[in-house]
């Protein structure tokens, strides 16, 4: 995973020719987001009962620039981090399924560049294919993975949150910060001492 990482950075100029996308910013609840073609997108998706949605409307109603946006962000992360809610993704074959579920699309939707699975969250590093929108790219990786783990887990019902973060990379200096912060989420996390231990992420199968 570590030489992908390499390899499309270096052939990657970080120019804006995927805001040529039809899409562009839209909304779908409380973030903004933003379908840029093909521009590098972090993106984190969470468990149903990760996250309370009054905490959210309380954060989100607090946000009035730019700053405001950075603390709501950091909130949600902070609060993710403290593993609340069920925490289906602790479980082994849980983490196995979400984790085939983003190697599954890489190549057809999307380049992989990095990932972690957490207790109740996922984030992942993804480079969008040609004419591949990011809402389908979501919705392709948490549709197949809910059906699976809900088969797993032997329920039914929602399993992700409907709705999910995602910031388009900017330049290469964000692009290596945001791998550093999704492999380093589970040391951050208090879950392991150091990334690569950390078995359901691109840090641990780098090492492999």
């Amino acid at each position: 995973m570590l030489a992908l990482q390499s390899e499309i950075f270096m052939d990657f100029n970080f120019q804006p020719k995927g805001f040529r996308s039809k899409q562009g910013w839209y909304s779908r609840g409380y973030l903004p987001h933003f379908d840029g073609g093909e521009i590098f997108q972090f993106i984190t998706f969470r468990l149903f009962d990760s996250l309370p949605k009054v905490l959210l409307e309380k954060w989100s109603q607090e946000v009035s620039d730019e700053k405001g946006k950075i603390e709501f962000r950091k909130k949600i992360e902070n609060y993710l981090d403290e593993g609340n809610g069920s925490c289906f993704l602790k479980n082994e074959k849980i983490a196995q399924t979400v984790e085939d579920c983003l190697k599954y699309f890489h190549e057809e939707k999307y380049k992989l560049i990095s990932w972690v699975i957490m207790p109740n969250h996922v984030h992942c590093l993804l480079l969008p294919l040609e004419n591949i929108e990011l809402e389908k790219i979501t919705h392709s990786i948490k549709s197949f993975s809910a059906q699976k783990a809900n088969k797993i887990l032997g329920r039914k019902g929602q399993f992700w949150q409907h709705e999910s973060f995602d910031r388009y990379i900017r330049n290469a200096e964000h692009y290596k910060n945001v791998i550093k912060y999704i492999e380093n989420n589970p040391v951050k996390a208090n879950l392991c001492e150091k990334a690569e231990d950390w078995v359901f992420s691109s840090a641990y199968k780098a090492k492999i």
